[in-house]
């Protein structure tokens, strides 16, 4: 589970939005080169990403392998096939607006609707790098969830009418949805401390996540799970139902990871006991060489040579009890 991409560009052509673009006040940054082409990971403010009333009908579909973009997450997405190479290049230079699918068939270099899921993620382009070897990443921010109603178009890139899903989270002052962020915030601290591998700033990143929506999108897009899982996770319109599914993914993970953490520390300590005795066997070695003190082994060699030398007494004859008679 990866809560925190810092991911430098050096060498590289950077096109971006406004440098002068003020940031939200509780936000988390990616980090650039330039400290002004520092980008939010996450807008912890809901308001932030584009309704469904504002998103336009006809979509142009981007799909991506191995991974589901969420609303108001960053992804960042290396682009190489020509028909999505395309596509980014002109939505940048248009309304920034693309749709993002996950593909069911991750082997199709060409897919077609259907290889990939209906239900995706509207994104708004925030940055487009060209790396000097050609190729080009584009970071993208989940806005709405939508759903593939009819293709347009498959030619020069996809496109299709869509339609979105509202945001159905009950109001987070009930109490069920205060127990059910409280528990989703303290199982993502325990995988915190259960793999050393997460940078500590993921931490900051859940801390300014005020919006119970976004915290299930957020840790939705970073559990350590198959893509149909997250799929399936995308596709739960229910905000209480997506937490609580979520919950469950979360606590079977760190089941995992505390067997994991159990296992490690056991065969360490294993490891750690066979190398303290091998060294106070060799340090008892030395000692004994430095003093012309003779080991165990060898004590036992000498012993041997006297025995075999000695010249021992002969066993007594053996004899036959004697037998009475009557």
């Amino acid at each position: 589970m990866s809560f925190w991409r810092r991911q430098p560009f050096p060498d590289c052509i950077i096109m971006s939005e406004n440098r002068n673009s003020r940031r939200p006040k509780s936000s988390v940054l990616l980090m650039a080169e330039d400290p002004a082409e520092m980008v939010s990971i996450i807008a912890t403010d809901p308001d932030q990403t584009l309704s469904g009333q504002d998103a336009p009908e006809v979509l142009p579909l981007l799909p991506v392998r191995n991974t589901v973009l969420f609303p108001g997450v960053v992804l960042p997405v290396t682009v190489t096939r020509k028909k999505s190479i395309r596509l980014v290049r002109k939505a940048y230079r248009g309304n920034k607006i693309v749709g993002v699918l996950a593909q069911k068939n991750t082997q199709s270099d060409d897919p077609t609707l259907a290889d990939l899921y209906e239900v995706g993620t509207m994104a708004r382009i925030l940055k487009l790098l060209v790396l000097p070897d050609g190729n080009t990443t584009i970071i993208i921010q989940g806005q709405s969830r939508f759903k593939v109603e009819e293709e347009q178009q498959d030619s020069p890139y996809l496109t299709a009418r869509v339609s979105y899903f509202p945001e159905t989270f009950p109001s987070k002052t009930t109490k069920e949805v205060k127990g059910l962020v409280a528990s989703l915030k303290d199982a993502a601290a325990k995988m915190l401390k259960l793999n050393p591998e997460i940078p500590q700033e993921a931490q900051v990143a859940l801390d300014n996540i005020e919006s119970p929506a976004f915290l299930t999108h957020f840790l939705s897009s970073n559990i350590n799970v198959e893509v149909g899982l997250k799929q399936k996770l995308l596709e739960i319109n229910d905000g209480v139902e997506r937490g609580t599914r979520l919950l469950e993914m979360m606590l079977k993970e760190i089941q995992l990871l505390e067997i994991k953490h159990e296992i490690q520390s056991k065969v360490h300590t294993d490891i750690d006991q066979q190398q303290r005795d091998y060294f106070l066997r060799q340090q008892i070695k030395v000692l004994q060489d430095e003093l012309g003190f003779d080991g165990p082994d060898q004590e036992l060699d000498k012993l041997r040579a006297r025995a075999k030398d000695k010249k021992w007494p002969q066993p007594w004859p053996s004899t036959s009890p004697r037998k009475w008679t009557s």
